[in-house]
């Protein structure tokens, strides 16, 4: 009969646990951008559509990170600016950067898994043009949120703050240096053949 009460309230203990652990998580895409994100195959408009959320989360910190601004008509494609404490909107900046640096990664160890064009589509750009371009333009815009990091570094008070800032500056350092890896932007040619 002990065992049985002793099983009953462990269960018991563990489902309140566990409720409370999934109301804790908080997804850190709004609605509206993850919809984007399935939206955008192609992994350079994957990464603005990413480093746009980057600089949402910003935003809704009130800090300037000179991002790109939304033309009025996409606006309500986007929702409303993310809303949080500040610790969470650190936390996604850092999640957002993790899961664009995990999105080129993948693509870099499996190119063959790309959205590959329709033959008929004779404008559509290939893998070795599009994947430079989602690189230089995540580091782009790592470049853009280097400084605002340290500002927040150098500013904050709480000592929770401190970590996702530390984390997203060291994946800041690790795009801006993975540009140093890729070839050299290609010669645009201009119609005549040498």
């Amino acid at each position: 009969m002990r065992t049985a009460i002793f099983v009953v309230f462990i269960l018991a203990i563990s489902v309140i646990f566990l409720s409370g652990t999934a109301a804790a998580q908080r997804d850190y895409f709004t609605p509206e951008e993850i919809e984007l994100i399935r939206d955008a195959q192609a992994i350079d408009r994957r990464i603005d559509v990413l480093t746009h959320a980057v600089d949402r989360r910003f935003a809704a910190l009130k800090v300037d990170v000179g991002g790109a601004k939304i033309p009025d008509k996409e606006k309500a494609a986007w929702g409303e600016i993310p809303k949080g404490t500040r610790f969470e909107l650190l936390v996604d900046v850092k999640r957002i950067l993790q899961k664009a640096i995990d999105d080129i990664d993948n693509l870099s160890e499996r190119p063959d898994s790309r959205i590959i064009p329709e033959k008929e589509d004779k404008k559509a750009e290939g893998y070795a043009i599009i994947f430079p371009r989602a690189v230089r333009n995540l580091a782009a815009a790592a470049k853009r949120y280097q400084p605002a990091l340290k500002a927040e570094l150098d500013s904050t008070k709480d000592g929770m703050d401190k970590g996702p800032i530390l984390d997203s500056l060291e994946m800041c350092d690790q795009i801006v240096a993975a540009v140093g890896k890729l070839p050299a932007d290609p010669v645009p040619t201009t119609g005549k053949k040498h």
